[in-house]
């Protein structure tokens, strides 16, 4: 299973496919840390692979060993590419971590405007309250980012 890893951090779609070509029911086997071939693969930011483990039936919305999905982590290091992906291939915009985090709470705190746009879009709920009662719309005002808080206040 290393392979495979190293191969998705090093951008190596080609071990990939070769990997999973042997191994096809290895595609949402989770790490030591409760990562999947896909979350990996988002959490560097290897589009092509990510498509590469969908089109092959990676889950989507699988969790890691912190209950982050792969569209919560695009949204934390701002891979709207890979969020556009992710919410193609269907991915939950609502689900939550083991803080109460959503995807949309990560794209407001971190001032990913475009990405808060397509989980809008996506059916994102602006009134969920993370673990510690705040909202996106909150986390988005105590940064002080007013495109994002503009957004978020829009009925």
């Amino acid at each position: 299973m290393d392979n495979v890893y190293n191969a998705i951090r090093n951008g190596n779609l080609e071990g990939v496919r070769h990997f999973l070509e042997k191994n096809a029911g290895m595609i949402n086997v989770k790490d030591e840390r409760g990562s999947t071939p896909l979350l990996l693969a988002t959490y560097y930011g290897q589009r092509d692979i990510a498509a590469y483990l969908l089109d092959k039936g990676a889950s989507v919305d699988e969790k890691d060993g912190t209950g982050n999905t792969a569209l919560m982590g695009v949204c934390f290091k701002g891979f709207t590419p890979l969020a556009q992906l992710l919410l193609q291939y269907g991915a939950n915009a609502n689900l939550r971590n083991s803080m109460g985090g959503t995807a949309l709470i990560y794209a407001a705190t971190f001032n990913h405007l475009e990405i808060a746009k397509l989980l809008l879009a996506h059916g994102a709920d602006k009134t969920v309250k993370d673990a510690r009662g705040q909202t996106a719309l909150e986390h988005a005002k105590m940064q002080g980012f007013s495109p994002m808080i503009h957004l978020l206040e829009k009925p």
